[in-house]
């Protein structure tokens, strides 16, 4: 889905949700987790019937009936199985004399009628257990997904029936929006922070604490490459590493639940909740700790220390007051304590903990990714020192700038951090830095991202500097794909040449269709039909050019699969070189700055125009103003 209607979506389903807070008692707390429990449901519905169509495609047949789906066909594809009863459809057409839809009985939780269409349609219920509302049936969809993914027992909002009736059917249908179907990644993390932001703005950054946008989790992935082994998220939030992850194995041909084990500690439950949710409706397992003994400052919940393959996280900035001597004695401290206040006996800014946390949780080929504040990288004292320690390791791997307003609440911006300690013996005395603050894509004025060809491009460069130059030429062939073979320069002026000359036959059309001896209504009627028809075809072209552009992009920089350092882009430093730069991890502090383009422009003779343009603009005003000085005298004023 593109960003600019996943906006559109959550301000959708937000004034939804508003509505209870506008027409009920309820507070915002009390109804913040029910809410997206339904939008939980109703995603898992969306993934649940795209998986079941998959499934019914190869299901077998026997005396010319399509065999039922069953929960192991749902296990093998890393989905979530929903009874009928917990099917967003049933519980939305479920009728106005509810207990009437829900017959005694016995094990018949599951059972599917395939119609003539190949679906698998749920029959009435049959269940032991009594509904009377609609609120008890919502609170019983909850139990049933409960008891087909034990790791949410008692995690789902199971208090639906506090809800008026009124507004919880409002809810039901004004939720059943087919948008959430085409979202991917962590939708529920998004759309849970948009709804803090809402419900209490002052919450949804808490203590630095922000979700973690898709196109950064997604840059961290390509990165690290995860194909299997333990990882963990010791800040794992709602869980948008590990889903990412999930794809980025699935993608590969492998089960993520058999190749991967994901193990997460976050301090807030809330959010835990959420990742437990999020992991559920992709299919995926692990073990998840929350509360004061998931707090990472203070706990090693699983004892992971030098034994993780991943650790991927996105920690909360800046934090202070964390007590240095529980922290001391937690451990995983390999460079020693960052600054503390000797009054206060805290320790002064935290990202340094969580620097050196991530380290120590690798094992001996391990690697890490992480968002951190763009301070860190500069950062001095006993941070410098850390920073010091940690870059003569060798295992610094490589670091990226990130520009302002990819943070969905924020507008700071931020750098990426990776750690591999099997790194080859001939990058280990080097680094790669990687300054993106101006490489992305603009949703609109609040917001950027890196689009999934900008993810591909910025990823060939770390493969580049590895060696990996059968992954490049891979990207390559995945542009002329789209492109074909032609030079991708050529491409981009053809492409361009295209929307032209569809703009102009817009505008020639729109124009002969005014001309004609129709009825006003009917012409504008037809105008409006022939733009709408241009602009799905200039739209389509303008997607292509896109793609040719960020082929250009890479291609003129990286020709063939030959790294090389890009002024104001890329640079690849020695050891020796940081240390010349105060140990420095500031990706502008190497990569130096873009050589400006020469325009053509005559610079004096320009300035010479725009003064002329100046002192004919300001004659043109004191007109104007004496003009008016008249008029107002002529009307007595």
């Amino acid at each position: 889905m593109e960003m600019q209607s996943l906006k559109q979506l959550e301000t959708t389903l937000w004034d939804t949700a508003d509505n209870l807070r506008a027409n009920s008692k309820l507070t915002s707390q009390q109804y913040c987790m029910p809410v997206l429990g339904l939008i939980f449901l109703r995603y898992a519905f969306g993934r649940f019937r795209r998986v079941e169509a998959e499934i019914l495609k190869s299901r077998p047949v026997r005396k010319g009936r399509v065999m039922p789906v069953e929960p192991s066909d749902f296990k093998a594809k890393n989905a979530l199985f929903l009874p009928r009863e917990a099917q967003y459809d049933y519980l939305v057409n479920l009728p106005e004399h509810i207990a009437s839809a829900y017959h005694t009985g016995e094990g018949a939780d599951s059972a599917f009628v395939i119609s003539e269409d190949g679906a698998a349609v749920p029959q009435a219920a049959e269940t032991g257990q009594q509904v009377n509302s609609l609120g008890e049936a919502v609170n019983r969809a909850m139990q049933l997904i409960e008891e087909q993914a034990p790791q949410l027992s008692g995690i789902l909002p199971r208090d639906y029936n506090t809800f008026p009736k009124e507004l919880l059917a409002d809810l039901l249908r004004n939720f059943n929006d087919s948008a959430l179907d085409d979202v991917g990644g962590d939708v529920i993390g998004r759309i849970y922070e948009y709804f803090l932001s809402k419900f209490a703005p002052a919450v949804a950054s808490d203590d630095g604490v922000f979700f973690t946008p898709k196109s950064l989790v997604k840059m961290i992935v390509e990165v690290l490459e995860p194909s299997s082994g333990v990882l963990l998220d010791p800040a794992c939030g709602s869980g948008g590493m590990f889903v990412q992850t999930g794809d980025f194995v699935e993608a590969a041909g492998h089960s993520a639940n058999q190749a991967m084990t994901f193990y997460g500690q976050e301090k807030v439950t809330y959010n835990a909740q959420l990742c437990l949710m999020n992991m559920a409706v992709h299919g995926l397992t692990g073990s998840i700790r929350s509360g004061e003994a998931a707090n990472t400052f203070y706990h090693d919940a699983y004892s992971l220390e030098g034994r993780c393959d991943y650790v991927m996280a996105n920690p909360p900035f800046n934090v202070d007051k964390v007590k240095a001597e529980a922290a001391q004695n937690a451990g995983r401290l390999p460079f020693g304590l960052p600054g503390v206040n000797k009054k206060s006996g805290d320790v002064g800014n935290a990202n340094y903990l969580w620097i050196s946390y991530f380290y120590s949780y690798l094992n001996d080929t391990g690697r890490a990714g992480f968002v951190m504040a763009s301070s860190a990288t500069d950062s001095q004292h006993r941070d410098k020192d850390i920073r010091d320690a940690l870059i003569h390791t060798g295992h610094v791997d490589v670091i990226i700038s990130v520009g302002n307003n990819f943070f969905y609440t924020k507008s700071l911006p931020c750098s990426l951090w990776f750690f591999d300690k099997g790194k080859s013996e001939a990058l280990r005395d080097k680094v790669l830095f990687i300054d993106a603050r101006n490489y992305y894509t603009m949703v609109d004025r609040t917001l950027n991202e890196w689009s999934e060809w900008q993810l591909r491009n910025l990823s060939a460069i770390v493969r580049l500097y590895r060696g990996e130059t059968d992954k490049y030429k891979a990207l390559l062939r995945a542009y002329h794909d789209v492109l074909g073979e032609a030079d991708f320069a050529d491409s981009v002026k053809r492409i361009e040449g295209d929307v032209g000359r569809l703009r102009a036959e817009c505008k020639a059309a729109v124009e002969k269709e005014a001309a004609t001896d129709k009825k006003p209504a009917v012409i504008k009627r037809e105008q409006k039909r022939i733009q709408a028809e241009y602009d799905e075809k200039i739209a389509a072209q303008e997607a292509v050019l896109t793609v040719a552009k960020e082929a250009c992009w890479l291609y003129e920089k990286f020709g063939e699969g030959v790294y090389q350092d890009v002024p104001g882009l890329c640079r690849i430093a020695t050891i020796e070189e940081i240390e010349a730069k105060g140990c420095s991890l500031t990706p502008g502090a190497y990569v130096g700055v873009k050589p400006q383009e020469d325009d053509g422009v005559d610079f004096g003779a320009r300035m010479k125009e725009i003064h002329q343009e100046l002192l004919e603009l300001q004659k043109e005003s004191n007109e104007l103003m004496e003009k008016i000085s008249r008029n107002m005298q002529e009307m007595g004023l």
